[in-house]
């Protein structure tokens, strides 16, 4: 089955989250959890475990880790990706959710939804630099991508 069962973040160095970035964490988990498309490919002819996959997300060394496990807990791969492509689309992305966060309390529906469709188009950004750096290492789907990749901002929020 090629797909996530469990994910879990490393964030234990980081700050305190607040409301806003802990909502956005478990509506990510959840909805990942509940529906995605995760698989890894073939790589030099060596054998892949199959899924369901364990995703532990961590930062290390200035590096966006990925530890892929069997349902059972068996090592299936590991990844590093440089975070420096992430940089400005996370920067941009919590830019805009603070203004969103904002703008609900205070600005009319229609500026609110401007201001969620401008959320929306940086969070496909950052899905798509998430696809590309992923490419030869794990297979995902758009929707997938888009809720590793919020998972991805709230491991940046102390950083």
């Amino acid at each position: 089955m090629s797909r996530i069962c469990h994910i879990e973040l490393d964030d234990a160095n980081l700050p305190p989250p607040t409301p806003e970035i802990e909502q956005e964490r478990k509506v990510a988990m959840y909805d990942l959890i509940e529906e995605n498309s995760f698989a890894l490919p073939l790589r030099d002819d060596r054998r892949v475990p199959d899924g369901p996959y364990r995703v532990g997300l961590a930062i290390r060394d200035k590096r966006l880790v990925f530890d892929i496990r069997t349902e059972d807990g068996e090592p299936a791969a590991e990844f590093h990706l440089s975070l420096s492509p992430f940089r400005q689309v996370v920067k941009d992305y919590w830019a805009i959710c603070e203004s969103y966060f904002d703008a609900v309390k205070n600005m009319p529906p229609g500026q609110i939804e401007t201001i969620d469709m401008a959320r929306r188009g940086i969070h496909n950004e950052g899905a798509r630099v998430l696809a590309e750096r992923l490419e030869g290492k794990a297979e995902v789907d758009a929707d997938t991508a888009r809720r590793l990749f919020t998972l991805i901002c709230v491991l940046h929020h102390g950083g």
